[in-house]
């Protein structure tokens, strides 16, 4: 029995030794990578806005849901309220905390949309938040085709600066890692993903957690467009178009399962790592865009063959538990 649980714990934290195992490569491979604090502190600013963006893909992924919108809205929340402020657009504001706001005001009333569409209307999540990526990437492109600049400091501060944007993130995953194991709401959030028929005939009120946990899928969603916009201090038509996937393979890798219930936080946040690692080594080499999205998308596939294999193992490991 006790071996039983060993294993699943090695299971279940299998992406803390792959992540030193990667970061030992990278450093004997591309030695720049890890050259100064600097450098170290750079590879986790770098990953600060995906960070965010597998919180909202992660608490999708455990309610049993998963959330194809979630770069989408980032880039649109973000192109919308930097029309509004910048001078050389609409320019109708000035706040930059006024701007904030609306920027995490937008993302999360798309989030409600979808969580709406999903649980009231009846709308199958993939295709429901599928729509919404068309929608909003293409809204995104109508409002400016080009990059929208002359952003004020004070709405740029939050991904100008390095220190706001980790410690934003490492405070993000801490108190979703509280909120998902002490609380009610996370406990129901678990229940839902695991049997969501379940869960109803117990009394949670499934319809209003889908839709809770699509609102904060939207909100963090808001504060990675933020954080992304930021970090150049302006807008690309771009922005957060090609975050998705590996949201998608941070979270699978951390261990959080496709078909919900289970998984860790904690887990998801060494994905994040692991892929920022991974990125920056990418960059330094000197590949190009094309080559870099390749690399991306063989890491995703690996993702989901170590999450088949890790299931597979789980499932003998419980069935033998059970046996004896």
């Amino acid at each position: 029995m006790d071996q039983h649980k060993a294993m699943l714990a090695v299971l279940d934290h299998m992406i803390w030794p792959i992540l030193l195992v990667v970061c030992l490569g990278v450093f004997l491979l591309v030695p720049q990578t890890f050259g100064s604090l600097g450098m170290i502190e750079l590879v986790i600013y770098g990953s600060a806005a995906l960070g965010f963006l597998v919180l909202a893909e992660g608490i999708c992924l455990l309610s049993g849901h998963f959330d194809l919108s979630i770069g989408a809205i980032a880039g649109f929340s973000a192109m919308f309220t930097a029309m509004l402020l910048s001078p050389d657009q609409w320019g109708v504001i000035q706040s930059p905390v006024l701007a904030v706001v609306i920027i995490l005001t937008v993302a999360t009333l798309i989030g409600v949309v979808n969580g709406v569409m999903i649980s009231k209307v009846g709308v199958d999540p993939f295709l429901q938040t599928l729509s919404f990526l068309i929608i909003f990437e293409g809204a995104q492109v109508w409002l400016s085709s080009v990059p929208v600049s002359n952003l004020p400091d004070g709405f740029t501060a939050t991904g100008g600066s390095s220190g706001v944007s980790i410690t934003l993130m490492i405070a993000a995953f801490a108190v979703m890692g509280l909120l998902l194991k002490y609380t009610s709401f996370g406990q129901a959030v678990y229940a839902v993903g695991s049997n969501k028929d379940s869960a109803r005939a117990v009394g949670i009120k499934t319809d209003q957690l889908i839709i809770t946990v699509y609102a904060l899928s939207g909100f963090l969603s808001g504060i990675a467009g933020l954080i992304l916009l930021g970090r150049v201090g302006s807008v690309s038509p771009q922005l957060a178009n090609d975050l998705l996937f590996p949201a998608f393979a941070a979270a699978v890798i951390g261990g959080i399962s496709l078909f919900g219930g289970r998984g860790k936080i904690a887990g998801a946040l060494g994905g994040v790592l692991l892929l920022g690692v991974i990125q920056s080594a990418l960059n330094i080499s000197g590949m190009s865009v094309n080559q870099i999205q390749t690399i991306n998308g063989i890491v995703l596939l690996i993702a989901i063959l170590l999450y088949n294999t890790r299931t597979n193992i789980r499932d003998r490991i419980l069935t033998n538990e059970v046996s004896g």
